[in-house]
């Protein structure tokens, strides 16, 4: 095990880490353990040790560089602008290849992803052990509903834009692809949805280390949706990863087609200034909800596309901010699966967060606009909407 090294990782990437620290206090694991091996510049060490052949790739230091969210909230804090997000994910990417993170049966489950059979099978079979109280804990679902909204069908050949549907959200989530695709249609818009090669866009894959499957996926998603349109995406790490595809693919297809992505509460904020959009879009209900504002980690870090959300919610709700500085809520796609003691420990700091930041007596309601989070935190009894939802209820009944 010691010989393994990490090649995905540059030695230039290394250095140009100057150990200043600032990136700790926005680490979700250091905050969470304290320990400085859990932290990227403890996990940049270790990185550089191992490389370098004075560290042992252990069992020890493997669990440093596993337990990353790669929430990649240090990247914007960092003075250097250290690529920590491009080197955490080579080096899950040579110790997923060597077989030292991701076990085989996390690898057979993000296998199913494109598999849209299985995904919508899976759904009764948990709602039914939800009920039974067999669901195993580190799923951390919220209770399920039985009932799944129709499936987007196309409405046009060559639409003016895509909706991305994917794989967890089309099975769980879907209601929040019915809200975008009312909202462009109020705009005027026709619509379209990928064909059967865009079932899964490849990001969870990344995030394991599965490289070479994700880059097989994103392949297959690029063909799902042909044309110049824009394509819109309402989940913020299935957003993050498809304009990636420019970079991870690295070929001319792929950075047209990453330059035609858009995050669904971007393209909603650039529709609304439009003064007809917004028109046809202003806010119809009385009803103002307090809404505290949870930005996911791909949406703030990476897409750096969070004041969307504030621009689309503002004068439908009272809008709340956290005093965290955008701090990921521990989810981090199958992160909770593989490491849910620390997930938890992440996530009760984000949700006493969330109890403190308002005295309102009614029903909070928090923005999300990822799956992940949202299903996260509902699952410790929060009630999270996706931003685009919260738009559509502000309308009314549907035209």
């Amino acid at each position: 095990m010691g010989s393994i090294r990490l090649e995905s990782v540059s030695s230039g990437d290394i250095a140009a880490c100057v150990g200043c620290g600032l990136c700790l206090p926005h680490c979700p694991t250091f905050r969470a353990s304290g320990e400085e091996a859990l932290s990227p510049r403890g996990r940049i060490a270790i990185m550089k040790e191992v490389n370098e052949g004075s560290l042992l790739l252990d069992r020890e230091a493997v669990e440093f560089l596993d337990t990353c969210i790669q929430c990649r909230a240090c990247e914007p804090a960092c003075p250097s602008a250290v690529p920590y997000g491009r080197m955490i994910e080579g080096a899950k990417s040579d110790l997923a290849r060597a077989r030292k993170v991701t076990p085989r049966l996390m690898r057979w489950g993000l296998g199913a992803l494109r598999r849209r059979f299985l995904l919508r099978a899976s759904r009764p079979l948990l709602v039914i052990g939800q009920r039974l109280h067999l669901v195993p804990r580190r799923l951390a679902l919220p209770r399920l509903a039985w009932r799944n909204e129709p499936r987007l069908r196309n409405i046009a050949v060559d639409p003016d834009v895509w909706i991305f549907t994917g794989c967890v959200m089309d099975v769980w989530q879907r209601e929040t692809h019915r809200s975008v695709a009312d909202l462009a249609a109020r705009a005027g818009l026709s619509y379209g949805v990928p064909d059967r090669f865009g079932a899964c866009c490849g990001a969870l894959h990344a995030h394991a280390g599965l490289r070479e499957t994700s880059i097989r996926w994103a392949e297959r998603t690029m063909r799902s949706m042909p044309g110049d349109a824009p394509i819109v995406v309402d989940s913020a790490g299935c957003g993050a990863a498809m304009k990636d595809y420019g970079t991870s693919i690295d070929t001319p297809q792929a950075r047209i087609f990453s330059n035609r992505v858009i995050d669904a509460v971007e393209w909603l904020a650039g529709l609304l200034e439009n003064p007809d959009v917004a028109r046809s879009l202003a806010p119809r209900s009385a009803d103002r909800p307090t809404v505290v504002i949870q930005d996911p980690c791909h949406h703030r870090h990476v897409q750096m596309v969070h004041g969307a959300t504030r621009r689309v919610l503002a004068g439908r709700a009272t809008l709340v901010e956290l005093a965290d500085d955008g701090l990921c809520c521990g989810a981090g796609g199958a992160f909770s699966l593989a490491h849910p003691d620390l997930a938890d420990s992440v996530r009760a700091r984000k949700v006493d967060m969330i109890k403190s930041s308002t005295t309102n007596d009614g029903q909070i309601v928090v923005a999300s606009a990822n799956p992940g989070c949202s299903m996260f935190l509902a699952a410790a009894g929060l009630m999270v909407r996706h931003p685009v939802d919260i738009v559509r209820d502000s309308l009314g009944d549907p035209p």
